[in-house]
């Protein structure tokens, strides 16, 4: 019996069986899809020809999606709801398909797949067969925004879903393998961040059928006292909704979720009418049903339904068991789909009359399909907000300080869709600004000293990377805009997150009635070559490496050298869709290179020749270049320039050429991405036969993978991060990693034979050099004066 004080619904017997039947006709789909090729009505017996092939799939969570399903239509229609459908658990596409079938949704969007006999074998043949569809709630599929392929994500999502949009509801649906995970189960404080006024409302249901792949799950073998104990502690108002007998749990479910709404509803009410409110006590449904609900009991002497066997499919090999096919015939005629279809295979009109109509779908609401409601950022100009750059040099106060106020006044010009997210590391990261116009949104009990905290904010922080990703991706997914900040090194924290994400936007990019979304922005800092004081631990610049793998559509990668240029990268990030654009930039006072006008020219062509700081058109009558210095990211750009100028001083004889990179992926060929060179444009910077010093922000086989094609690969010699690093001074991170100036000279002088006895000596002195930088260090725990004071000159001194 349910543990629950509430007195069941008295649900008119009428409306029970119709929502019953309702709940077998999905079912019914749902195995259908599992199973049938062909005679979708069975309209005879089952013979192997109308079976699948490949039988894939799940079923042990999907008969309870079903059943949530059906009940949310009934709620939707009864209190005019606007309600989206987060599926959690992993393979719950037959459910999801099966729903927004019934509601027409599905058909609307697939017209071949129609309310039909025709459709119907369609439908079937689909799922899980070469060229149709996966098991997933995948992005094919109507209403989804969550596909379930990796566990844990649904619960934040639905939050990001909510966030700014007050008349929402996000019911997800979050299976009890799932919330094992440690994001989702990091994600049930997301309520101390969901405002009653300016926010939508997240419904979960927490379904326990109490088993994994093959094993129980822990939630469900926890006693009922420890669970709601447990949910309480949390902060929500749990519902149980427990049993296994149809009518009874038809019953017990209209109340919960009657129950849920009049509170939801309550909680809502009250916050808009006072204005001021303690953090509300949401409430939440935990359903418990058996696995496999509805199947087959027992196959080949083992019990299925109620255990971990019912995970998969049930009946699996028809083929070389004969015996088992007219067990699928039975369970399929279990469900009387001559009770819920209509001869030419349409759902009888009294049982489609349950679905909610036009945008009420769950499967048809707009929020589900985020690019129909996105709208343009109101954007202020990023030149007003440039560094002063006099010369070529000058002292900056931190690149990430100065994009702070162009970020602060976006959110001021867009105060309902668009957020910061970061966890707990917008200060420390340089945006401090932002907190001139906004607070962080936080519900949960304030203090007197407490800093930037207030019910409504426009940053959400939380110690989680996982959080910040998710709640960003649903918001971005239900037609928003954002931006994620970071430490560099442990943006791997989401590294599968948005391996998923992704994949949802190349998937999403080819279906037609999918309008594009905002892309998702990140702005990666105090990155890998600034730990002075945090170590080895922190410093880690792989994420692109890993960026990079993904659809060449879809990724972007920049690594601004300096404050007006960050502008210029942000500028553009924000106003793009359907990308993941990867912005690194540091926070510490750094030197500045371009005026607003070159900044804004060089981003725009992504990478250029610096001829300021180049002097190859200079010198002996326009000779050939002799060395290519090239660099991507703001640290090797300060310790090339500054090898440049220690090579123009003592080697003056030398044609040296400057290279910048800003856009990654200008390095690969344009044939492997959008924004890469043709072989003829590359050559012209990067010559076809000379020597390239690379001084590269990351690892150094990250160069060699983008540019392995190019003429002159052989001749390109990387300088990055090589995982050295300690506890240590800004410089002598670039000494331990061979990347700082004096190694870079001396790597010319290896590959330019002409530098003769001149090279040998200047290689001589570089070398006493990092010996001196080494005690200095030792003694003092700062670098040389001669590199704390470094300034870029114009002229060859």
């Amino acid at each position: 019996m349910p543990k629950t004080t509430m007195q069941t619904a008295a649900l008119a017997p009428d409306q029970l069986s119709l929502i019953d039947r309702y709940w077998r006709a999905s079912n019914y789909l749902s195995v259908g899809q599992i199973y049938l090729h062909d005679n979708p009505l069975l309209s005879r017996p089952l013979v192997l020809a109308d079976i699948k092939r490949i039988l894939l799939g799940h079923w042990g969570t999907t008969p309870g999606q079903n059943f949530i399903y059906v009940h949310l239509n009934r709620i939707i229609k009864q209190y005019d709801l606007s309600m989206i459908y987060i599926s959690g658990p992993g393979h719950g596409g037959p459910a999801v398909v099966s729903n927004t079938y019934l509601e027409g949704s599905y058909s609307e969007i697939y017209p071949d797949i129609s309310q039909d006999t025709v459709g119907l074998q369609k439908l079937f043949k689909q799922f899980s067969f070469p060229g149709g569809i996966p098991s997933h709630a995948s992005p094919e599929c109507p209403g989804s925004i969550h596909e379930g392929g990796e566990l844990g994500y649904s619960l934040s999502h639905a939050f990001g879903a909510v966030f700014d949009n007050p008349e929402l509801i996000a019911a997800c649906v979050v299976g009890d393998g799932e919330a094992e995970t440690g994001p989702l189960a990091t994600a049930w404080h997301s309520n101390k961040f969901l405002n009653p006024i300016t926010d939508g409302v997240v419904l979960p249901i927490l379904h326990l059928n109490g088993y994994k792949i093959a094993n129980p799950t822990v939630l469900a073998r926890i006693s009922h006292q420890e669970l709601e104990q447990l949910f309480r502690g949390y902060g929500w108002h749990p519902i149980f909704v427990e049993g296994s007998d149809p009518d009874y749990m038809h019953k017990a479910m209209a109340t919960a979720l009657d129950f849920a709404v009049r509170e939801i509803k309550a909680i809502k009410l009250n916050a808009q009418e006072n204005r001021v409110f303690e953090r509300p006590c949401w409430p939440m449904i935990i359903l418990k049903s058996p696995k496999g609900w509805t199947g087959p009991k027992i196959v080949d002497g083992v019990q299925i339904e109620g255990t971990f066997h019912a995970h998969q499919v049930p009946i699996s090999n028809p083929e070389s068991k004969p015996e088992h096919l007219p067990l699928i015939e039975e369970w399929l005629r279990s469900y009387r789909p001559q009770e819920l279809f209509d001869s030419l295979g349409r759902l009888l009109p009294e049982l489609a009359e349950l679905a909610p109509k036009g945008e009420r779908r769950m499967g048809a609401n707009p929020h589900a399909n985020g690019g129909l409601l996105l709208k343009p950022l109101q954007m202020p100009d990023f030149r007003d907000y440039a560094c002063a750059v006099p010369k070529h040099g000058v002292r900056g106060v931190g690149d990430t300080h100065v994009l702070g106020p162009f970020v602060r006044d976006v959110i001021k010009l867009n105060q309902e869709n668009f957020r910061v997210f970061g966890p707990d590391e917008t200060i420390s990261n340089g945006l401090e600004a932002v907190f001139e116009t906004t607070n962080r949104q936080w519900e949960a009990t304030t203090k007197i000293n407490d800093e930037y905290l207030a019910p409504n904010g426009r940053v959400m922080e939380m110690l989680s990377e996982h959080q910040c990703q998710g709640w960003l991706e649903g918001y971005l997914l239900t037609g928003r805009h954002g931006l994620f900040n970071c430490y560099e090194a442990f943006i791997h924290i989401v590294d599968s997150m948005f391996n998923q994400h992704a994949k949802w936007l190349k998937v999403t990019a080819g279906l037609s009635w999918r309008p594009k979304i905002a892309s998702l922005n990140y702005l990666l800092a105090s990155h890998v070559w600034r730990q002075d004081h945090n170590g080895f631990t922190h410093q880690d610049p792989g994420f692109i490496d890993h960026v990079v793998n993904k659809k060449a559509d879809i990724v972007r990668v920049y690594l601004p050298p300096d404050a007006n240029c960050l502008l210029s990268v942000m500028d553009h990030c924000l106003r793009s869709k359907h990308y993941v654009n990867v912005v690194i930039a540091g926070k510490h006072p750094a030197p500045q290179w371009l005026d607003m006008d070159a900044a804004a020219k060089h981003c725009a062509a992504g990478i250029g020749i610096w001829d300021w700081a180049s002097n190859d058109t200079e010198l002996s009558n326009h000779a050939e270049t002799d060395i290519v210095m090239a660099c991507c990211g703001d640290v090797p750009t300060l310790e090339t320039l500054a090898a440049v100028s220690i090579l123009r001083k003592h080697l003056p004889t030398l044609n040296i050429r400057v290279v910048n990179v800003v856009d990654l992926m200008k390095l690969q060929p344009q044939t492997e991405h959008p924004h890469g060179l043709n072989d003829a444009e590359f050559d012209l910077l990067f010559t076809e036969n000379k020597p390239v010093i690379f001084a590269f922000h990351a690892y150094p086989s990250l160069i060699h993978k983008l540019t392995y094609r190019r003429t002159n690969h052989r001749n390109i010699h990387v300088r990055g991060y090589k995982e050295e690093g300690t506890i240590t001074t800004a410089f002598d991170m670039t000494v331990l990693n061979d990347m700082d100036r004096f190694h870079l000279v001396m790597d010319v002088i290896d590959r330019l034979p002409q530098t003769g006895v001149k090279g040998v000596e200047l290689k001589r002195m570089l070398s006493q050099k990092l010996i001196e930088h080494r005690q200095y260090i030792n003694q003092y725990g700062v670098d040389m004066p001669e590199i704390r004071d470094w300034k870029w000159s114009d002229k060859d001194e």
